[in-house]
């Protein structure tokens, strides 16, 4: 790479300068690039964690913390990966940044509420660490907060609940912007079924979102009451039923988990035609599959508790619903590798990132399918197996998905290009190291290995000890693929206005963005994905 700096002419990087300009700013542009550095800084520290869990487990026996350390680190892992990374992440990220180019608007419709949203999200994640170092013991309940030990730890559990709720309220303010947005702010000319399907992924998102939130920030408050005032909603010694917060919790986790894929499932469906140079197959049936998804997710919640005691029809009920809800996801992996067949496939870094999300996320809705079957889950519940399906949902899914976008927008984001030569050995390692940790985790959990568990049996400790090596090759290759881009934002080569040869509206504007997105608002004349240019002026 040439070392040179990023284009001179004016855009949303140096429109205004000073720090005050990016504290105060109201270009969606910015706020989505606050959002990434917040999320990447607390990504790699929840990675962190969760490497030195694996290394405490790397050989039976306490190695280096105890365990009230292990169950605060686990804790605190899973609160920021959850709540502070995933649910967020691509919505926050990418959906800021890219939403209104795709669409041919300017900004978002409530400019000054995105920026909000961006700080009450600061003010809960900020919440949420606290609560590991204020007064007292670290909460150690696990992410799900689960009654009856987050109603009695004595641990910082009601301020951890409340950062929890703090956050729901930033989700529940980006959904609303983008659902008014779509709704408002689409170019002339493009209809809905010309939008292209990251939008679409945006707005099935969105509305879980608004939907699904109040219900766990309703829930979280239950608890505080109990534990403050001494309600009781879930102690049976004051009249109130533990499973009911099992309910109230997956009623919205469940459907949170698909406002972490549907938008990773957005950003491949751009990917894929781009770096085939050919249209998505299937457009319309993708779209009606994420609003499937979107849909079906409600009702499938009860696929978490076919232990907790529920009624006989109603664990058959959830098992067939957990079937159906897989339906509309193999019609996008269909799709996928159909756009693919027959293209002028490059196979460039954001490419390899997007074929891994399709080949891990099936891993994960494979085992998911083993899972919501009633026999097996009986056997694998609250087993490591649930662990790695999770992992190859949420990790190998959204993980890989916000990879394979920073890779595919980094050049409009930045206007500077990365090394390809690092990002194929950023990628492979990565690769390499997510399965060597992940997978291990399906035959210990089929052994019969609990999960959350500080110490475990010697039969364990081979497996155990692979998994734990992965971990570190996975970390390593974190490290590779964030060095190759932090490196490169001052010393890439300038960026040509399309570097992936796409189609859609980003691709058509300069690098980096312009402060205001376009001179003029486009007409949009194409139907979506047609390799020639979609605007006319």
């Amino acid at each position: 790479m040439d070392n040179v700096t990023t284009p001179s002419q004016e855009n949303y990087l140096n429109h205004k300068t000073g720090l005050w300009s990016w504290l105060t700013t109201t270009d969606h542009k910015r706020i989505g690039l606050m959002y990434l550095y917040a999320i990447v800084i607390f990504f790699l520290s929840a990675a962190v964690l969760g490497l030195m869990m694996k290394v405490e487990k790397m050989v039976p026996g306490q190695t280096i913390m105890t365990a009230q350390t292990y169950n605060a680190m686990f804790t605190l892992h899973g609160i920021i990966m959850i709540f502070i990374v995933v649910v967020p992440g691509l919505s926050a990220v990418f959906g800021n940044f890219f939403l209104p180019i795709l669409i041919g608007a300017k900004d978002v419709k409530f400019p000054k509420l995105n920026l909000l949203s961006f700080y009450v999200y600061i003010a809960g994640a900020i919440l949420g660490l606290f609560s590991q170092f204020a007064g007292g013991h670290s909460p150690d309940t696990g992410w799900t907060f689960y009654v009856p030990y987050s109603t009695t730890a004595s641990s910082n559990v009601v301020l951890a609940l409340t950062a929890a709720f703090v956050l729901g309220f930033s989700s529940i303010l980006t959904g609303l912007n983008f659902i008014v947005t779509i709704h408002k702010m689409r170019a002339p000319g493009m209809t809905w079924f010309r939008m292209p399907l990251f939008p679409w992924s945006l707005y099935a998102t969105a509305w879980i979102q608004v939907l699904a939130t109040p219900v766990i920030g309703i829930t979280l408050l239950m608890v505080i009451a109990e534990r403050v005032l001494h309600i009781g909603f879930f102690d049976p010694a004051l009249g109130g039923d533990p499973v009911l917060y099992q309910h109230l919790f997956w009623i919205y986790s469940h459907p949170a988990v698909y406002v972490m894929i549907l938008p990773a499932m957005g950003i491949v469906s751009e990917i894929f035609p781009t770096f085939s140079q050919k249209p998505i197959f299937g457009y319309g049936a993708i779209v009606v599959s994420s609003l499937a998804i979107a849909l079906v997710g409600y009702f499938v919640w009860g696929h978490h508790m076919f232990t907790s005691g529920i009624s006989y029809w109603s664990r058959w009920f959830f098992s067939f619903l957990t079937f159906i809800v897989a339906v509309p996801s193999a019609i996008k992996v269909f799709n996928w590798v159909s756009t693919m067949y027959g293209g002028s496939v490059d196979m460039k870094p954001p490419l390899l990132y997007a074929i891994s999300f399709i080949f891990l996320f099936m891993i994960g809705g494979f085992t998911g399918l083993t899972l919501g079957s009633l026999a097996p889950n009986i056997q694998l519940h609250d087993t490591d197996f649930v662990v790695a399906h999770f992992h190859y949902i949420i990790f190998g899914g959204m993980g890989f998905a916000f990879f394979a976008a920073m890779h595919y927008w980094y050049p409009k984001i930045y206007g500077v290009m990365y090394s390809d030569r690092w990002a194929y050995i950023g990628w492979g390692v990565l690769f390499t190291g997510f399965n060597i940790l992940y997978f291990p985790m399906f035959i210990l959990g089929i052994q019969g290995m609990p999960r959350r568990y500080f110490d475990y049996l010697p039969e364990f400790k081979t497996t155990q000890m692979i998994s734990s090596i992965g971990a570190v090759i996975l970390f390593t290759g974190l490290i590779i693929m964030i060095s190759n881009l932090i490196y490169h934002r001052r010393r890439g080569a300038i960026a040509p206005q399309n570097p992936w040869h796409g189609v859609t509206l980003e691709w058509m504007i300069p690098s980096p963005p312009p402060h205001e997105n376009f001179d003029e608002v486009p007409t949009i004349t194409e139907e979506p994905y047609t390799f020639h240019n979609p605007v006319t002026k």
